[in-house]
């Protein structure tokens, strides 16, 4: 199998080119590599170029690791590109909410969900985030063994259910919980195995399992829906804002269309943000460094109190730590396009139905923007002595009119999370390495046990 970087293929205005990357095979392409190691597949396909060709299944591809042209990707979405038509195993979780959305579909759906998240909202969450993680606090005690990633998703199931549902718990948080786990699973197997190019009406196993946890899915959402109908005033919950929200027409979301957002907002408040502050203790807990700048600034801002909103910019190491953690451990960790007609990236035109990927992964861990790239450095995202990032090589969020919804409220979410533990415990985590697994998000490989030290 040939990975021999060829000459330029194409070369625009500004020097942008297009190199050949990995020939793969007949009919698969290069989807045998990719399946085995999403992610250092695509950090190699990053050493041929900043713009690279290359087949999955019998797809023609380009990849893309230049800020500039990830930019350009993020931002032309909906005008020169269009949002990919996901996979099956997505599709049957996510149903078509703005996520998956396309077009004049989108547009409406995002106008009718973001005022739910909008900073205002999320500032009245914060409450709930702190109680919720003093709670936890309180159930802890130095010596205590527990499993990090277990005590950080219960923790964030809990501040996402009572934020969206207006509740303490689903009526089985048990059950949805590991129907969301096998979910994550199955669309991690499906996009990177032969499922990826597999017509949706063939059955397999996954396919099986991934339509029994939708099951669980929705008949959980549909209940707490039903509650919501049946109750009587206004609630400040993200599940009532969308049940009352209406579009230009004055039309309400269906059904159909609840189920799809709030599952959406389900997985963006609970399943991402649980995920990095699983990396961000296993970080700080092998950089002591780090830790001890991060207990300093809560010791000098909060003393013995508890954060509120208001600490979140009184906090920018704990924001850090936090970037920082997303530079290494992006939650989402590939964006894809398909160009249109017309479509360019950096003066290179692109030729209509080319699918175009970027890696988070692979572009923050780039020496050119971020020296010492395999380093936990918060510092360098200190604004006056820090690292001078180009827009658009860190986009743990995505980017363009496409961006996460829930962007303000995940990042206020870990900071009052971590300042909040942080500020008693010291987590001493388990000796040895933790590789991430690409399923919906990078999730730990392993069990990450880990000792609670009192400070």
């Amino acid at each position: 199998m040939s990975t021999e970087t060829g000459a330029a293929l194409d070369t625009g205005p500004r020097g942008h080119r297009i190199v050949q990357g990995p020939r793969g095979v007949p009919l698969l392409g290069s989807l045998p590599q990719f399946g085995k190691d999403p992610l250092a597949f695509f950090e190699r396909l990053r050493g041929h170029g900043d713009m690279v060709r290359w087949r999955f299944g019998r797809n023609d591809c380009i990849f893309v690791a230049d800020p500039e042209c990830i930019g350009q990707l993020l931002t032309e979405t909906e005008r020169t590109f269009d949002q990919p038509l996901l996979g099956i195993a997505f599709r049957t979780v996510m149903g078509n909410g703005v996520v998956v959305a396309r077009g004049a579909d989108w547009r409406r759906k995002r106008s009718l969900v973001q005022p739910s998240v909008r900073p205002k909202q999320v500032k009245s969450y914060a409450s709930t985030m702190t109680a919720c993680a003093v709670d936890l606090a309180d159930s802890w005690s130095g010596g205590e063994r527990v499993d990090v990633k277990r005590e950080m998703a219960a923790l964030t199931q809990k501040i996402a259910v009572r934020t969206i549902f207006g509740v303490d718990t689903p009526a089985d948080a048990a059950s949805m919980g590991r129907a969301m786990d096998i979910a994550q699973q199955e669309i991690g197997k499906e996009f990177s195995g032969l499922g990826a190019v597999l017509p949706d009406w063939v059955p397999t196993p996954g396919r099986a399992r991934i339509k029994k946890a939708a099951a669980v899915i929705d008949a959980e959402v549909g209940r707490v829906v039903a509650r919501h109908r049946d109750g009587d005033g206004e609630r400040p919950d993200l599940l009532s804002r969308l049940l009352t929200a209406v579009d230009e027409t004055g039309a309400h979301l269906t059904d159909q269309e609840i189920r799809d957002e709030t599952v959406t907002l389900y997985i963006g408040g609970h399943e991402t943000t649980a995920s990095t502050l699983v990396w961000a203790w296993y970080l700080l807990s092998r950089t002591p460094r780090a830790l001890a700048a991060l207990t300093e600034e809560l010791d000098r801002v909060l003393g013995d109190r508890e954060p509120g909103i208001d600490d979140y910019a009184r906090l920018p190491y704990a924001q850090a730590v936090v970037k920082e953690t997303l530079r290494l451990y992006p939650t989402i960790w590939l964006v894809t396009g398909i160009a249109k007609e017309g479509a360019r990236l950096g003066g290179v035109p692109i030729p209509e139905g080319t699918r175009v990927w970027s890696s988070q992964w692979a572009t923050h861990r780039d020496e050119r923007w971020f020296p010492e790239p395999e380093a936990f450095r918060p510092e360098r995202w200190d604004e006056e002595d820090g690292d001078e990032i180009p827009e658009y090589a860190w986009y743990p969020f995505g980017g363009g009119p496409r961006v996460c919804l829930g962007t303000r409220f995940a990042m206020v979410e870990a900071v009052l999370i971590l300042a909040v533990l942080a500020r008693r415990f010291e987590l001493e985590v388990d000796p040895g390495t933790v590789d991430p697994v690409p399923t919906l998000t990078l999730q730990p490989d392993r069990e990450v046990m880990a000792t609670v030290r009192t400070r």
